[in-house]
């Protein structure tokens, strides 16, 4: 057997498979995992989670699943601040000339 039997990933499963505007649908995914972990922590209902994000409950229930093309990144991070988060948007240069520059959401514990 020759070859290595797999194929190494960008690290954007979504780039990989050719959706568009990939960068935008990871950031999208990122948030929408951040919200899932808050409401499974608080036991928070689906019908709570969108009376509180003023949507209806089918369209939490789409979200939760993946279907979340119908929410902007902003939106997203709007339902975040609903949820008591803090949200920091920091751009910086970018220095490493091996890469492109990117979008990343990073999570961070309260100080």
């Amino acid at each position: 057997m020759s070859g290595k039997g797999y194929e190494v990933g960008s690290g954007n499963v979504f780039k990989d498979i050719g959706v568009p505007n990939a960068e935008e649908h990871l950031v999208k995914a990122q948030l929408v995992f951040k919200i899932d972990g808050i409401m499974k922590k608080r036991r928070m209902k689906q019908t709570d989670a969108a009376t509180l994000f003023g949507i209806r409950q089918p369209d939490v229930s789409k979200m939760l699943r993946g279907e979340f093309r119908q929410f902007s990144v902003e939106r997203l991070l709007r339902f975040l601040v609903k949820l008591d988060q803090d949200v920091e948007i920091v751009v910086r240069d970018h220095s490493d000339k091996r890469t492109s520059p990117q979008l990343h959401v990073s999570y961070g514990k309260a100080a």
